[in-house]
Parts: C-alpha cells; structure tokens; sequence
C-alpha cells in the first residue's frame, strides 16, 4: 500500500527478472497467475528484461503450452497485438516436483537465459549478479500439499545467495493453527520472512488497498472513526453460485477457511488498525497484527452456520447433490458470526463478517453503521452508513439523510456517491493478481500476510473449525438463491444492534447500489445485506 511509490518502478532498465510460475499446466495459472503476467507486460510494468518459465509435471509441447497461456488473454486488438512479443519471454519445462536433477535443469536454463539478458546490460555475467540486479521470483500456483517439497527444492537446487530470491505461496496457508504453524516454521527453515510472500488476493483489490487512504487522509473519517461514533461494523461477501462441480474440495475446507479466516479477516484489519508510523510494509503489517491479537477466538454462540439445498424451484442442485460430498457432510457453506476487538478504539463495538455461496446476490462489502444523532430536533432517525463497495462494482457511498424536495419537511435517505465507474471514466483497474504480482517484483510486503498475522488469524477461527470437524455442529438448510438459512437477516440486529431504516430510500438510477441494478445490492430499499 504504497502511495507514494510509483507504479514503474518495477521497469528499471538494469534489472534482470526471471519469474517461474510452478503449476503452470494448471487452471490457477491459466485463469490468473499469466493473465496477470501478460498485464503487466503490456502495461510497460514487467522490467524490461525479462523471462517467464512455466514449470509442470505435464508434458506439454510449445503449441500445448502457448494455447494455456493465451487461453485467457487478448480481450482487445491492442492486447492481441501484443501476444506474440508476450510469448517470446515465455518458455515450458517438463519436471517433477520431487527430483533434483528437474530443478538443476530448471537452474541451467534460468542462467543460460540471464547471460543472453546481461549481454544487452553489462560486459560480464559476473559484474551483473555483484551489482544484485537478478531477481528471481519463484511462484508457487501449487496445492498446499506440495509447497514444502517446491521449496526445498528449489532452496537446494535453485537458490543463489548472491540474487534475490523471492517465493510466492498462495493460499490456503495450512488447515489449522497447527497445520498453519507447521507450514510457517518448514517454509522459514528454506526462506528468510523477508523472501516469502503469501498470497491472498483480496489485498491487492482496487478498494480494498483504498481504505487507507480513505481513513488516514481524510480528517472527518479519522475523527469518527471510534466506537465513539460507530454502533456497528458488517464486513459481507456473497456468490450466488454453489459450488460448481468442486463438491469434493469444498468439503475439506467450508466457508470459513475458504473466505473468512483470510479474505474477511485481513479486511477487518485494515478496517480497524491504527494509523501506522510510516506506509512501509512492516509498519502496516505491525498493526494489522496488533488488531488481531486483540480479538477472542469465536465460539459457537456467536455464528449462524448454514449448508444450501436445492433451489426453491428445483432447477439449483443442493450442496450434497456435488459430487464428493458426502450425504453426511456437516460443511457449512454460509457464515455469518459477531466477533469484537478488545482495545480502546473499538471495545464494545459488534463487527459482524458474512460469507455464503448460492445467495441471492453477489457482492462484497464493508457497511458501517455510525451511532444516532443525540438531542430532541430530529428524534428516531435513521443511521449514516458508509459502505465500500469491493465488487461487483467498485463504489464508496454515504448514507445521508435530507430534507425532500419541495415543500415538504419530510426528511428521506439518499446517497453520497462515488461510483468508480462514472466517476474515474475510461480508467482500467487492474486485476487483483496484476497489483500483488507488481508489488513482489518491487519487494513491497505491504499487501502480503505476514507469519504472525497468520497465525493470530487462525487462532480466531481454529476451535470452531475443530467442533465443525468433530461433527459436533448440524449447519441449517437454506435454499439455494436465498439470503441465507433461518435468522439470517435478524442475527446483525439481534446480535450487533444493526438498525433498519424505516423511511424511504431515493437512490440515483445511475448508482451501483440503486434498486434498477438488483443484481447488486439494496434491492429492496431498505439496508438489509
């Protein structure tokens, strides 16, 4: 997250990059690790010498390998144009994960392809690794299973002290505090912290990095930003697709590993830090971390559990009905629980985190609800809300109450809007994927998980996965396209003191959050999520 950095700074001249995308035959590397890649290429962002290798077990020939890496790029003519210069810097090797003699192959061509690069830049080979200007970017678009065999690997047959080397890991980062503890300490055996970057893509989303600048510098949010001025904080991510045929996944992981633990957790983080001495990447991080500590692991009182069926009309398969699941599967694929961060900031402020498939809507994000207006001019008033909007469409708004137009003295709800969209015309934001990707090559650890924020994460949530797990937990039914199973929509007043305006909302038709967009959010007027 850091502003003051330019974005080309990745493109310097004398830099020698090469970036090996494990996985690369896989679907996680089709859909966005070289989409990404083939991004930054055609933004100028990847440094000017440059070389991708993408490393599988499968034995794809070029013309097998160059339809993978195409497969999701060259929207536009301009992009297409582009693809062949995109390919040149590409190249396949065929290896296991488990053989030295793969990864010393690996190592040859990486060398041989940097002596060609240096040839353009330097006299000498020799004169470019003193000057510390190879990088080399391992990328690990792998299962978790293979992440430590991946990188012992590499650590002992493709790892040079006198490069920079950097790992990138994706999630999930373990199953557990244990499991997460034990990933940590075997990945730290091979790589300093500092060489390690773990993914979790919702931090390089385009308003999910905007929080900071939306708190710290602005002075009437830094001002309320309190329990002083806040009742209630809603962090929600809804799909309304199940899961698709990955039944057999899903089951081993549930809505809780899969979204909560990382994805929603690291949002309320930067939600509710403090402001940090400095934009670097620790500073940012320390605080993060200091959040979390500050949060007791949920119990069952505080969480709505549930599991989709099928569709009221039939046409929705019910979760079981995936293949892999099995009929006694206890998997919750909804969750919506209330945690609280004991620290001066915010004790005694409810913030409630919601993630479900199969909804009715699809959306993420952050709505917090400020405290009512004290004093007897306008009594029993509907609340402020300031929402950020992460997807489908990028948009801040304000929940403002004014008088009606005309001669009346009614007051009604209506919106400060900052929809992206309109507001920012013909500016492309790039994918998630694109910015994390940039920031390694810049070596800005801002927008990774550190080890410490990982484990205090997993700390939250591990004893209710373990009762989960322990088939201790029945989740309820709901069908699939609803709001959720039964209590869904009272649990955040029940349970947070949420309040539901009670008087009419007039929203702007062109607003990503008016009622002629359902599909988005606040269809009915009202604030229920």
């Amino acid at each position: 997250m850091s502003f003051a950095c330019s974005l080309d700074t990745a493109a310097r001249k004398d830099d020698l990059t090469t970036i090996v995308v494990f996985g690369a035959s896989g679907d996680l590397a089709k859909k966005k690790t070289f989409p990404a890649l083939f991004h930054l290429y055609v933004s100028n962002l990847l440094p000017l010498h440059s070389r991708i290798f993408g490393y599988a077990r499968s034995n794809l020939s070029r013309e097998d390998f160059e339809a993978r890496v195409t497969a999701n790029i060259g929207k536009t003519p301009e992009e297409r144009a582009k693809i062949p210069g995109f390919l040149k810097i590409c190249d396949y090797i065929q290896g296991q994960y488990d053989k030295g003699e793969d990864f010393r192959r690996l190592l040859e061509n990486i060398v041989k392809q940097e002596r060609v690069m240096t040839a353009d830049i330097y006299s000498d080979y020799e004169n470019a690794v003193i000057n510390k200007r190879n990088k080399r970017v391992f990328y690990l678009a792998l299962p978790p299973s293979q992440f430590v065999s991946v990188a012992s690997q590499i650590k002992q047959n493709a790892y040079d002290p006198k490069h920079v080397n950097r790992l990138v890991i994706e999630k999930p980062f373990g199953n557990d505090s244990e499991s997460s503890h034990q990933l940590s300490e075997d990945i730290g055996k091979l790589f300093s912290e500092d060489e390690v970057y773990r993914i979790d893509h919702y931090l390089g989303k385009e308003m999910v990095k905007n929080i900071l600048a939306l708190r710290f510098a602005n002075v009437f949010y830094q001002a309320v930003w309190n329990k002083e001025h806040i009742a209630n904080i809603q962090i929600v991510f809804k799909e309304t697709i199940g899961t698709e045929g990955r039944g057999g996944y899903f089951d081993n992981v549930g809505i809780i590993r899969d979204v909560i633990q990382n994805h929603l957790l690291q949002v309320l983080s930067i939600v509710a830090m403090e402001e940090p001495s400095s934009l670097k990447s620790e500073d940012i991080r320390d605080q993060k971390t200091e959040v979390l500590k500050k949060i007791k692991p949920i119990g069952l009182d505080q969480v709505l559990l549930g599991q989709y069926t099928k569709s009221a009309d039939g046409s929705k398969p019910g979760y079981k009905d995936d293949a892999g699941v099995p009929e006694n599967s206890n998997t919750p694929t909804f969750a919506e629980m209330v945690l609280e961060i004991d620290n001066d900031r915010w004790r005694g402020v409810p913030w409630v985190i919601k993630a479900g498939k199969a909804l009715d809507n699809a959306k993420v994000l952050i709505r917090i609800q400020f405290k009512e207006r004290s004093g007897d001019m306008f009594p029993d008033l509907a609340r402020n809300e300031l929402v950020v909007q992460v997807s489908p469409e990028e948009a801040i708004y304000m929940k403002t109450l004014v008088k009606e137009p005309g001669l009346s003295t009614n007051l009604t709800i209506s919106e400060l809007d900052l929809t992206y969209r309109s507001r920012f015309e013909g500016i492309k934001i790039p994918d998630a994927y694109s910015t994390l990707i940039l920031d390694v090559l810049n070596g800005d650890h801002s927008n990774f998980v550190r080890a410490d924020e990982l484990e205090e994460a997993w700390r939250i949530v591990t004893p209710l996965l373990h009762q989960i797990d322990s088939g201790k937990v029945e989740p309820l039914p709901y069908p699939y396209g609803s709001r959720g199973p039964e209590g869904v929509d009272e649990f955040p007043e029940l349970r947070a003191g949420y309040k539901v305006p009670e008087i009419d909302y007039h929203w702007s038709p062109d607003s990503p959050v008016s009622p002629v967009t359902p599909h988005l959010v606040d269809p009915l007027k009202r604030s229920k999520i």
